[in-house]
């Protein structure tokens, strides 16, 4: 996955470039990557970076003319066009679609202006003429650095395989990150499942002045939004559809092609709403299941069509199958863990969404932001495949949870908390394979939702507007949950009805199915009853792929011995859970995710050498 690597201290003497280049090995997990190191001894750095090849930080090491500022950088910045101008003016020479501008920016504003980039990134910024360094992450902690600090210095990296590769004395497990991660879903409070391993908080700026100590800064507090006055409801909703086209634009930069992955929702249509205007082209793709072309699909292919850009489904097709093996262990892999097993899906689609354009803009993170969504909470597992000292700290994990949760603005807890905790699982995976773009964290945004007027936080009417006055076709047309503009009396409420439906059935049929029904369910195998619930809104069906096609993966996996002799694991239980699944007596698809994910966790970034 892109990112950036290195160390500031004594390290390793002598072998600390070879050791600089086992961090930047680690992370080079496609032939489409590239990149770029440096190492100073005097400062005692060593640093480097993994990217894209042809991306925005493709250019690592950056310098500024005098070769006495250098950056690594990873991510993307989407600044307002008139910061881009200003740098010419002044007489600075760049590619201003590259990071090797951003130099620049530091030369006229100091260390001031990390505070201003907008976007998803993380670095090491190096003044020689300091003989200072600057490790610094974006404001929301999506640029995500792990670290740990030991008597060789400090040790830092975009993925934490990076820091074991030269630190093999990490691989242990920290029992209440693996913990919330079964409960929750993620690790909580910037830990990690590494003992010994934490993750820099979100808006970070620590420096690093040579052997001295290191400095750690925060440069962005959300506090400074959260005292922001609420506006009346007219004021808001102008002012979110101003601020939403005029910021739009930034995210269609750059010199690779860019398509939008599509869905049946509001946020997606509110970028095509507006995007028109300026985008020459945007292929447009959903993500589909093989039972039928889904309401996203049937919606999105409308919406395309609408705005004359060409629309494909990318199916989770047979294939699919017969690679989850490598797919499922690579989803975990690449993403450290955080990323349970049905990363094997994102692999696949996004794999196949580059095909299309390296660049994917999306509206992930919109109704989290903009109607205040939060996206997880603690979940329930059935424990007794659990040892019962592991499974008497999952209580503990569901309170810090909650203690999080309400400890401050609403707000703060999704774009400061759940997007770097629990939303970056999912990034992780599509990182590897192309690079996400979203404008629904954009820093104008997002300081915007803080003066919502109490009664439009979740209400979905603002959006709706938008999408109305970008595009009045668009907005005629009812969402995936039947959700439409100047609805029709009765009609609407009864297809919204209709939608909400199908969806809960759905869910009830996949993952909430009880385990007295699952047994009717397979009695009933011949009648292939999947066929009338599964495809109508997601794309992909784990209860029925694990007790199916799935069967035999799952059964090697969890009934090995290494996996039943796992001290969290009760061995016996655990091969009573997975017969009872297997064989359609009972549905233990929670449960299976999370097995599978910890177990392939332990096999490949733990036990691994």
């Amino acid at each position: 996955m892109p990112g950036i690597a290195g160390f500031v201290g004594t390290g390793f003497g002598a072998e600390n470039s070879t050791a600089l280049q086992r961090m930047i090995g680690s992370m080079l997990h496609e032939p489409f990557y590239a990149s770029g190191s440096y190492g100073n001894a005097a400062l005692g750095l060593w640093a480097g970076a993994v990217c894209d090849t042809g991306e925005f930080a493709d250019c690592v090491p950056a310098w500024n003319e005098t070769k006495d500022v250098c950056l690594i950088f990873s991510g993307e910045v989407y600044p307002d066009p008139s910061e881009i101008s200003g740098l010419t003016i002044r007489g600075h020479l760049f590619d201003p679609d590259t990071a090797g501008y951003l130099v620049h920016l530091y030369e006229d504003q100091g260390l001031a202006f990390i505070g201003k980039l907008n976007g998803r990134f993380s670095g090491v910024l190096v003044d020689l003429r300091t003989r200072t360094a600057v490790l610094f992450n974006d404001r929301y902690g999506l640029g995500r650095i792990y670290y740990h600090q030991n008597e060789k210095g400090l040790f830092f990296a975009s993925e934490a395989k990076a820091i074991l590769a030269v630190l093999p004395e990490l691989r242990s497990v920290d029992p209440a990150g693996l913990a919330e991660t079964f409960s929750c879903g993620c690790v909580l409070q910037n830990r990690t499942l590494f003992a010994g391993v934490s993750l820099l908080p979100p808006g970070s700026r620590w420096i690093l002045a040579g052997k001295r100590e290191i400095v750690k800064e925060r440069y962005f507090d959300p506090g400074t939004w959260e005292t922001l006055p609420h506006l009346s409801a007219a004021e808001y909703t102008a002012r979110l559809q101003e601020t939403f086209s005029r910021i739009l634009p930034r995210y269609f930069k750059g010199r690779r092609r860019i398509a939008m992955s599509l869905t049946g929702g509001l946020d997606g249509r509110m970028i095509m709403a507006w995007a028109g205007r300026f985008a020459n082209g945007l292929p447009c793709y959903t993500f589909g299941s093989s039972y039928r072309d889904c309401n996203d699909v049937k919606i999105a292919r409308r919406v395309a069509s609408l705005c004359r850009q060409p629309h494909e489904t990318i199916v989770v097709d047979t294939q699919f199958f017969s690679r989850f093996p490598v797919l499922a262990e690579k989803a975990v892999s690449v993403s450290d863990g955080t990323m349970d097993v049905t990363g094997a899906v994102e692999l696949y689609v996004n794999e196949r969404a580059r095909q299309i354009a390296p660049v994917r803009l999306t509206g992930n993170y919109g109704s989290e932001i903009v109607r205040g969504n939060v996206a997880f909470r603690p979940g329930r597992l059935d424990t007794a495949v659990l040892a019962p000292e592991f499974a008497g700290l999952l209580p503990g994990a569901r309170d810090t949870y909650y203690r999080e949760r309400q400890d401050g603005h609403p707000l703060s807890f999704i774009a400061f908390k759940q997007v770097p905790w629990h939303h970056y699982s999912r990034l992780s995976v599509e990182l590897s394979q192309l690079t996400p773009r979203s404008p629904y964290l954009d820093n104008e945004l997002v300081e915007l939702m803080y003066q919502a007027p109490a009664g439009l936080v979740v209400s979905k009417e603002p959006s709706l507007r938008v999408i109305a006055r970008g595009n009045a076709d668009l907005s005629a047309i009812a969402t995936d949950r039947g959700v439409r503009y100047r609805p029709v009396p009765v009609l609407s409420k009864l297809g919204s009805l209709f939608q909400e439906f199908t969806f809960k059935a759905e869910y009830a049929y996949d993952y909430g199915m009880p385990p007295w029904l699952s047994a009717i369910d397979h009695a009933l195998a011949t009648l292939h009853l999947e066929r009338a619930f599964l495809g109508r809104h997601k794309f992909y069906h784990f209860r029925v792929w694990y007790r199916d096609r799935l069967t035999k993966y799952v059964k090697e996996i969890l009934l090995d011995p290494r996996t039943r002799s796992r001290p969290y694991v009760n061995g016996r239980a655990l091969e009573t859970m997975v017969t009872a699944h297997t064989e359609g007596r009972g549905n233990y698809t929670s449960e299976i995710h999370r097995l599978l994910t910890s177990e392939l966790f332990h096999r490949q970034l733990i036990d691994s050498r």
